[in-house]
């Protein structure tokens, strides 16, 4: 396949070993400064320049997009996905990964476990914010913050108040989050692709520092998952879009606590730790998935009047519960489900044989109107009843 490496760090180690990876494997790979794109909207079909002239053809494009420029890289990237070359990682999903609040609201979404974490603009509401998350100490995280910058534990409430107070002077939006005792100056970094671990390493802080990043000083060692870290880690990467990433978990009393999943993780780090050929797994990954190019399917599929895409619960009390899926009167009704997810677990394509259970969640594809009648009322929140409840009487 003929490879782009989308890095303004062509010497750097991550690069060079993906490039030499390619190189091994008989592919040809270009390493691209991503700032040289310009992006061609004047024809029929959507283009790329590179350095002022038409970019030839590739079949897929690996993204190292840095921090300081997330959006012009990931419009680079989308124009690739416009374009039909095959990316592991989505442009949405860099976007997504690189907005810290962004991120932590469509993993919490989709229930993966991660520190008690708020959000709030009012000096106001700072303090009862900290006690939500479990009161002092307490994590202080700002946005966009890298390898550790920006991150700070605040022993007490009032320090914490007083720094957040300070950053939000600035303009500085943070993030509050329950501190993680148990995990204090140690976690897990899990390398994922595709649609597995494929290497994993703890990190530990040095001294009394709290944050373990290899930046700041940390020791890394190789450390074998369990099966709950490893489903945990390959999910959170898929939710977002990606299928390369680093995904750093905390080990919290209860299993592991997700705190962030990086669309560009460094290898250097994990491939020392661990003696494994991450690079080359990852242009593996690609030649693999390089015939079946990204698509946004929710638009694609609602292309046709009157069709779409819904996800509809299996409730309790439902008539379908018990029944196979063959049985549930779906199909009578020009629908398709497309994957059904049980809890954890998320089975693809499922057979007509399949027993539905209450709280079975279908992503279905079919008659917009069959699948809003099968849609419930929406619940009233309780607050709101509540708030009903303690209305005066009218006269």
């Amino acid at each position: 396949m003929k490879l782009a490496i989308l890095s303004r760090a062509p010497r750097a180690y991550s690069t060079q070993r993906l490039r030499t990876a390619a190189l091994e494997r008989g592919h040809d790979v270009k390493v691209l400064n991503t700032l040289r794109f310009g992006i061609d909207l004047t024809g029929d079909e959507p283009d790329l320049l590179f350095r002022g002239k038409q970019l030839s053809t590739y079949d897929a494009v690996l993204p190292r997009i840095g921090n300081s420029i997330t959006y012009f890289g990931t419009a680079v990237v989308r124009q690739f996905e416009q374009m039909d070359v095959y990316t592991p990682n989505t442009s949405y999903g860099i976007a997504n990964s690189r907005d810290k609040l962004r991120a932590t609201q469509i993993l919490s979404r989709h229930r993966i476990p991660m520190p008690a974490t708020t959000f709030v603009q009012d000096r106001a509401d700072v303090i009862p914010a900290i006690e939500s998350v479990g009161g002092a100490p307490v994590v202080i995280k700002l946005l966009e913050g890298t390898q550790g910058i920006g991150v700070i534990l605040a022993p007490t409430l009032k320090v914490a108040e007083a720094i957040i107070e300070t950053l939000q002077s600035t303009r500085q939006n943070v993030l509050i989050q329950r501190f993680v005792k148990e995990s204090k100056g140690r976690d897990i970094r899990a390398l994922v692709v595709g649609d597995r671990v494929v290497a994993a390493m703890r990190r530990v802080a040095q001294g009394d520092e709290f944050r373990s990043n290899v930046h700041r000083g940390g020791s890394v060692e190789p450390v074998e998952l369990d099966e709950e870290f490893e489903r945990v880690a390959v999910r959170s990467a898929q939710i977002m879009g990606l299928r390369v990433a680093g995904v750093d978990m905390l080990e919290g009393r209860n299993g592991p606590q997700v705190m962030e999943v990086n669309s560009s993780p460094g290898l250097e780090g994990i491939e020392a730790a661990t003696k494994l050929d991450v690079a080359g797994a990852i242009i593996d990954h690609i030649d693999n998935q390089v015939a079946f190019p990204e698509i946004d399917v929710r638009q694609r599929l609602t292309v046709s009047t009157g069709y779409g895409v819904a996800e509809i619960v299996v409730h309790a009390g439902s008539d379908m519960v018990g029944k196979k899926l063959g049985d549930s009167g779906l199909d009578e009704r020009d629908v398709t489900v497309l994957t059904l997810h049980r809890g954890p677990q998320v089975i693809p394509n499922p057979r007509n044989k399949t027993v539905l259970e209450g709280e079975d969640r279908l992503l279905c594809f079919g008659k917009l109107e069959e699948m809003r009648s099968m849609i419930p009322d929406r619940k009233q929140k309780r607050v709101k009843r509540l708030m009903k409840k303690h209305l005066p009487p009218t006269d």
